[in-house]
């Protein structure tokens, strides 16, 4: 692993609680790394502690094989780590155009070196041809890259990315994050980003750890951390989704789960009954786990509609007040208040202890 982050703590004076505490997790060279959480959870604490902006209590941090940070107090200085750094606000000099922003890491450099860089790096965030102009001529997303061309200039071994995106509208945020990751696979940066956008996370990041009051839930791609959530708070903060309750049973060769919606049959990966006490449990349901059917005997009435365009996500309640979501193709177009036929079609029941 490039960057590897093994039990760290981050604790401040006067505080009962570590604002980063257990935290382990790798990065190969090349791969980008995505921290997510609910504000105040460490994600920023921990980039900063890999930066070495902050002191590390406990654990270490190692970049290409050298311990940077380790509780025994060795830390190397933040100059000396070779890693660029991207904040929310893009920190650009006003008074110096986008060429002398960008060079501003590289200013040792022989001057021709130093325009060389500057052109390479500004063509690599598409932004050849701008070395003369001034941020206030940019817009937003155009400032941001300058920031992000500052940064890889001096050519780090490591990026780190604070919310770069928060200050931009939603539809850009989306879309740059994309644009990043190509910006940074192209450069075969390896790079870590803290977001608190799971869209933002889903675009950019190879993997993502969810981080809740200082832990790290779990390290993982998209994929799982949506249809594998390790932990009830990661199941309840990635995507669409509520918690049914369920019992398992053993039915001949085969478990079945119980559920006021209809029996989960079929489904790869269930828990044997005897897993929780009494087979009872709590099964994920995603909203693309319930399906509108109006066939089905299981009816459910309609108490919030959200427009996405191709689709509706209905927010739905049983009668047993069991409220589950749904995503509906937007040609069923149903009222508030409206009762619709519903199913489950579950592929792998993902169960946790009852609440």
């Amino acid at each position: 692993m490039f960057l590897e982050v093994s039990q760290l703590e981050v604790r401040y004076a006067g505080r009962a609680q570590a604002a980063v505490r257990g935290v382990t997790l790798g990065l190969a060279a090349g791969e980008i790394g995505v921290l997510i959480g609910p504000s105040g959870c460490g994600k920023t604490t921990l980039l900063r502690a890999v930066a070495g902006l902050e002191p590390v209590t406990a654990g270490e941090i190692r970049l290409s094989g050298a311990v940077v940070s380790g509780g025994a107090g060795r830390s190397v200085p933040p100059e000396q780590r070779r890693i660029g750094m991207v904040f929310q606000d893009y920190a650009l000099f006003p008074h110096l155009s986008v060429g002398r922003n960008v060079a501003f890491g590289i200013h040792r450099l022989p001057r021709a070196e130093q325009a060389a860089r500057v052109d390479e790096v500004l063509q690599l965030v598409g932004l050849e041809g701008s070395a003369a102009r001034f941020p206030h001529e940019l817009s937003g997303g155009q400032q941001q890259r300058v920031a992000l061309a500052r940064a890889l200039a001096p050519r780090p071994q490591l990026m780190l990315l604070d919310e770069p995106f928060s200050n931009l509208d939603v539809d850009l945020r989306e879309r740059l994050a994309h644009e990043v990751r190509g910006i940074l696979k192209a450069a075969g940066a390896t790079a870590l980003f803290v977001t608190h956008d799971q869209l933002e996370a889903f675009a950019i990041g190879d993997r993502i750890g969810v981080m809740e009051s200082g832990q790290l839930h779990q390290w993982d791609d998209a994929y799982a951390l949506y249809h594998r959530p390790a932990t009830r708070f990661v199941a309840d903060f990635i995507g669409h989704g509520v918690f049914a309750p369920a019992t398992l049973e053993q039915r001949g060769d085969n478990v079945v789960a119980r559920t006021p919606l209809g029996d989960l049959t079929d489904a790869a990966e269930c828990p044997l009954p005897t897993s929780y006490p009494g087979g009872e449990c709590d099964v994920l349901l995603r909203a693309d786990d319930v399906v509108h059917d109006d066939a089905s005997p299981v009816q459910a009435r309609i108490v919030r509609k959200s427009f996405r365009g191709s689709e509706f996500l209905y927010t739905l309640q049983l009668r047993d007040g069991l409220t589950v979501m749904a995503h509906v193709p937007s040609h069923h177009d149903h009222a508030v208040g409206e009762w619709i036929g519903i199913r489950p079609q579950v592929d792998h029941v993902v169960a946790f202890p009852r609440a």
